[in-house]
């Protein structure tokens, strides 16, 4: 239904997703939470499925934050699970994804770390979509991270202090080779970005469903295109001027 609405000639081109009522929707089934992780794996591959078939040319989702360390082991261990096994699957190969890890590789474990940077290495060159997940990744380290880089830069000598903007921080982002979203998409009822990109997502459109990850389909997706789609964008500008802009 929602997808004969959408107008093909604006896409957003990147689209990022909290994926989030997994535990919710195992539990309502009287499941552990671990099996609602597991059906949103799935989820998350048709998703991926989808973006690429309507062209969108990147997506990230938000997979496991720095703070999730804290939730029981045994949840834990299923998502560390479920991470290398999708990342051994063909699904980047046949569907010509270039995969990208943003998140703290120091800290996470070696198994991961490395299955991780052989992937990115095997799909650099594919073009369909750019798949980024975001794995022991929370903003506020990823700021402090950038913080730390830049400092060092000024400390010997290779940047003035005064030289730094928006742009040199946009430069040292995990995210600095994609576009900063323009929809992020978080499911499961609860509305506020929970650490994820709130540098990059300073103009973008958020759009919250009390829908579970696991129920996330295709037509939620067109839906909220759709949705996004029907906002006028103006990034600080007056809504007559972009409507002059646009003519």
């Amino acid at each position: 239904m929602y997808k004969k609405k959408i107008d093909m000639s604006r896409l957003p081109k990147h689209i990022a997703f909290i994926m989030d009522g997994n535990g919710r929707w195992a539990q309502a089934r009287g499941q552990q939470r671990s099996y609602g992780h597991i059906a949103g794996a799935d989820t998350l591959e048709a998703t991926l499925r989808c973006a690429t078939k309507l062209g969108i040319p990147y997506v990230t989702f938000y997979a496991f934050s720095t703070e999730n360390w804290n939730r029981p082991q045994s949840e834990v261990n299923t998502l560390l699970d479920l991470m290398l096994k999708h990342l051994e699957e063909n699904i980047f190969m046949n569907n010509d994804v270039k995969f990208l890890l943003i998140g703290d590789l120091e800290n996470m474990p070696d198994n991961l770390r490395n299955a991780s940077i052989q992937l990115m290495d095997k799909t650099k060159n594919n073009k369909a979509i750019t798949m980024a997940v975001a794995f022991n990744y929370s903003s506020r380290w990823e700021l402090a991270y950038v913080t730390r880089q830049i400092a060092d830069e000024v400390k010997r000598g290779e940047l003035n202090i005064n030289d730094i903007s928006a742009e040199t921080i946009d430069s040292h982002m995990a995210t600095r080779t994609m576009p900063n979203p323009d929809l992020l998409i978080r499911t499961g009822g609860e509305q506020r970005l929970s650490n994820f990109l709130l540098w990059q997502t300073a103009y973008s459109e958020l759009y919250f469903t009390d829908t579970y990850w696991p129920d996330f389909d295709d037509e939620c997706l067109y839906k909220a295109i759709v949705d996004y789609q029907g906002r006028q964008r103006r990034f600080g500008k007056t809504g007559e001027q972009v409507s002059e802009e646009n003519k």
